[in-house]
């Protein structure tokens, strides 16, 4: 059987087994009826899909579910090239401008990003960075985020309680101060996180009449905390001195507080998926809703299994674990999808779609990074069975990213049970997981979706909040931000060391800085500078060396073999501890998992490859027509 290239290239780095039993899927192309393909340096190469106008989509095939009509045949496993994250392939010429030669793609993109260009951006990403830190610090703080525009703070709209736009994410705790502490760190601004640590300890409480979203407190506060903890308490940690005088794990003990309020969330649930909202007093509110989204209940287990496997105390996980497998169970049995709303009580899927982005995009993210972390099987088994449902259902277009005839790769938005299409559009959310695909070795697949991305961000200057690609138009036109793009371009760099996604940043530098900045700053940006400032790194030695992964919300969290042993007696799984009978279960330890995987090759990139654009220009003009740049 073809293996995916570069399979398990990050769990192979965390000394973690990659078992590709999921198969190799059938993919089911989508036909955007492009007109035929026109090389740079020859004649038109036939199209798979009918002809229509340029980017757009004509012909009933493209709306028929998986597995019927001429459009959506099998799709083969994809070759694995040859040695190293990314072997030997032919490779062309990648995105450019509006040129529609392929010198335009090659002088913006090929040969090497020089050193004095590198750090340049990375001293502009600290800028920005910097300008929205200090302008927050002078006019907001103690509240918990600034208004750039009228540089003033605000908090939670306590006039109207309905307001969950706010109130799901500001509660009253210096969001903004905590959310920002992992970052000062990694770039090296030690006094400046030593007097932002003590501020936090000494002026935020978590006693507080605030109404706040399990989801958004997890992954922005109580992941804060747990990572500036492990850099004050990592001897190891490359990013300077972080170290506070008399530190005595004040920041554990604050997020174990939170943790606590959140707790309420979870009981008097029938089905074990939390509520989605809490009170940090009183609990869950009388008149609270009982429909959650799939990613907001169940992307908690990263930050809930830190915190217990610190403490030593098995709470936390196996209440995240516990909604985990709930929503888990309630999958399709026709398709093994996950719908994107479900009621708490009944599981009754109230929201059936099924797609990569808004509901969905976190439940899976952090299926494959608790492996990562905690290396519990379970975690892998449940994404790899995902991960081939989300192949057979969602993905469209060719068989191969970088060869071969038809329609670009796309994953699409249908519905749980039937695998039909449902809409039309994407969501800025979904450009994670490019990223994702990175993190399973699936490179190839992720260069081609990545580029379709880019192309939206080329076309705007940012990335719509929602985008619908038979329009080729946005449905919702803000831009929140968001880092998501950021985050796998610096993830397919580090894969690829190919300097093309270095342009990509300098890109997305340059578009944030001359659209998205006003008199104060930039709002919500710190995350995406984070990303930008460590892809601009001149040697990222930090994430060879120490082994860091980002959370969903962009805080780093060392990858230590000690987070993979249980504190605690019982086990989760049937990997370990005693199964129901009370027999004893062999558990793979940290040392047996390192030795499954030391043949990796994972670091061996052919030097061909770094310097050669990651997509064939006859690709990236099909992409670049599709979102209509062309």
């Amino acid at each position: 059987m073809a293996k995916r290239s570069s399979w398990g290239w990050v769990l192979l780095r965390h000394g973690l087994p990659w078992e590709p039993s999921m198969g190799f899927y059938q993919r089911f192309p989508l036909s955007f009826g492009f007109q035929r393909l026109r090389s740079p340096d020859g004649p038109a190469s036939p199209a798979s899909g009918p002809v229509g106008r340029p980017g757009g989509l004509s012909g009933p095939s493209w709306l028929q579910p998986p597995g019927t009509g001429a459009a959506h045949s099998p799709r083969k496993a994809p070759r694995r090239p040859g040695p190293g994250v990314c072997g030997p392939a032919h490779w062309g010429y990648v995105l450019g401008g509006r040129g529609r030669g392929r010198d335009e793609y090659e002088k913006r993109y090929s040969g090497a990003f020089p050193p004095q260009l590198r750090a340049q951006m990375r001293d502009l990403a600290r800028g920005m960075f910097v300008f929205g830190y200090d302008n927050y610090m002078a006019h907001a703080f103690p509240q918990d985020e600034l208004n750039p525009i009228h540089c003033r703070g605000r908090g939670p709209d306590r006039g109207d309680p309905s307001n969950l736009n706010i109130n799901d994410v500001l509660g009253n705790y210096s969001l903004t101060l905590v959310d920002a502490l992992d970052t000062l760190a990694i770039m090296g601004n030690s006094s400046e996180f030593q007097k932002a640590v003590k501020l936090v300890i000494n002026t935020v409480s978590f006693d507080k009449d605030s109404t706040v979203q399990v989801f958004e407190a997890t992954i922005r506060v109580l992941g804060s905390l747990l990572s500036a903890h492990r850099i004050i308490t990592d001897s190891k940690q490359p990013f300077g001195d972080m170290t506070i005088k008399d530190y005595d794990n004040e920041l554990l003990y604050m997020a174990h507080d939170l943790a606590v309020r959140l707790l309420p969330a979870f009981e008097n649930t029938k089905t074990g998926i939390p509520y989605p909202r809490v009170n940090l007093k009183t609990g869950v509110p009388p008149d609270t809703n009982n429909e959650t989204c799939t990613a907001g209940a169940g992307s908690l287990l990263v930050e809930f299994g830190i915190l217990s496997r610190l403490l030593g105390d098995s709470t936390f996980e196996w209440v995240a674990r516990r909604a985990v497998k709930a929503l888990w169970n309630l999958r399709s049995n026709d398709t093994g999808l996950l719908g994107n709303v479900v009621n708490i009580q009944t599981g009754h899927w109230v929201g059936k779609q099924s797609g990569l982005g808004a509901g969905l995009d976190s439940f899976y993210e952090y299926l494959l990074k608790s492996y990562i972390l905690f290396g519990e099987k379970e975690d892998l088994e449940m994404f790899n069975a995902a991960y081939q449902s989300i192949q057979n259902y969602l993905r469209r277009g060719r068989e191969a990213c970088n060869e071969g005839e038809g329609d670009p790769p796309l994953y699409v938005n249908v519905n749980m049970f039937s695998g039909q299409l449902m809409n039309t559009w994407i969501d800025s959310l979904q450009a994670f997981f490019p990223g994702l695909q990175v993190l399973i070795g699936d490179v190839e697949d992720a260069i081609c979706l990545h580029a379709f991305y880019y192309a939206i961000w080329k076309r705007y200057g940012a990335l719509p909040e929602r985008y619908n690609w038979q329009l080729q138009a946005p449905d919702v036109l803000f831009y929140p931000l968001r880092p998501e793009l950021v985050e796998s371009t610096y993830l397919l760099y580090q894969a690829t060391k190919n300097p093309f996604y270095l342009h990509v940043g300098m890109d997305i530098l340059q578009s944030l800085e001359k659209y998205t900045k006003v008199k104060c700053g930039y709002a919500t940006l710190h995350h995406t500078c984070k990303y930008l400032y460590s892809g601009m790194l001149c040697y990222n030695y930090w994430l060879y060396l120490f082994l860091y992964m980002f959370t969903t919300e962009g805080h780093i969290v060392s990858v230590d073999e000690h987070l993979r042993e249980l504190p605690w007696k019982e086990f989760f799984s049937e990997e370990g501890g005693q199964d129901p009978g009370g027999k004893s279960v062999h558990r793979p330890r940290p040392h047996e998992l390192k030795v499954i995987n030391s043949s990796s090759n994972c670091n061996r990139v052919p030097d061909e490859r770094r310097y050669s654009l990651p997509l064939k220009s006859i690709y990236m003009r099909q992409i670049d027509q599709m979102v209509g740049l062309i």
